[in-house]
């Protein structure tokens, strides 16, 4: 275990695949894992709601604490780190997918954290066609995702990677805001990149608590990874 990790797991069971009200009998809404090739067993009966475009509408949750870092987790049985994500339910507004994939993949009630912002588009990224299982291949493109950024006001211990039957992270830390983009899976980047130069603005956009004072409220510079390269020479 390296320092900062914060085990919540002995063994880990998996993705979550939440039900979906009124789906066809032995359907439900496909989740990522379903649509791409990720060495998982291929799931039949899946309904997945998309777009006109192909994206299946998502959100994405950045929980910073006091110092303005944030909450980094570890997916479960892979080496690989990102923020809590998921899909929004038919019938479901992009806040309220947000408050539920947060209690699923975190354990946080919506007591424990304060909304700061969100993007105020979707941000699109698309999923490279040899990822994409066959059957879903011409239909699935990718994910849409409104993100939000979150100020954790409960204590680090509410944090449960517990509190679905099947996990989504293993582990967990806090790391720097400006995460490393070489980090991220290489076609996800440009949205990490664009979702958290917006939402860095919301962090000062407010006078510090006397708790974020004591904390000692960190201003990271942004680093010239995050720069939009569409400016660059």
């Amino acid at each position: 275990m390296k320092p900062g990790w914060r085990l919540d797991l002995a063994q880990a069971e998996g993705r979550g695949f939440p039900t979906v009200p009124r789906l066809p009998k032995g359907h439900r809404l496909a989740k990522a894992g379903d649509l791409w090739k990720n060495g998982r067993n291929l799931i039949v009966g899946v309904t997945a709601m998309l777009d006109r475009d192909g994206y299946r509408p998502n959100v994405a949750i950045v929980i910073v604490n006091v110092r303005n870092q944030v909450f980094w987790g570890k997916r479960v049985r892979e080496h690989s780190w990102q923020f809590p994500q998921g899909g929004i339910n038919p019938g479901e507004t992009p806040e309220r997918a947000m408050f539920r994939e947060l209690h699923e993949e975190v354990g946080l009630e919506p007591r424990h954290v304060r909304i700061l912002g969100r993007t105020r588009e979707w941000l699109r990224y698309e999923v490279p066609h040899h990822w994409v299982k066959r059957e879903w291949r011409g239909s699935y493109r990718g994910q849409k995702q409104i993100w939000y950024l979150l100020r954790l006001v409960g204590r680090d211990t509410d944090v449960s990677l517990r509190a679905s039957e099947r996990p989504e992270f293993d582990a967990w830390r806090w790391h720097d805001y400006w995460v490393p983009l070489d980090a991220v899976i290489d076609f996800k980047r440009e949205v990490y990149r664009r979702a958290l130069t917006e939402l860095e603005r919301f962090l000062h956009a407010k006078a510090p608590t006397r708790r974020e004072r004591l904390g000692g409220l960190g201003q990271v510079s942004m680093p010239p990874s995050y720069a939009d390269p569409s400016t660059q020479g």
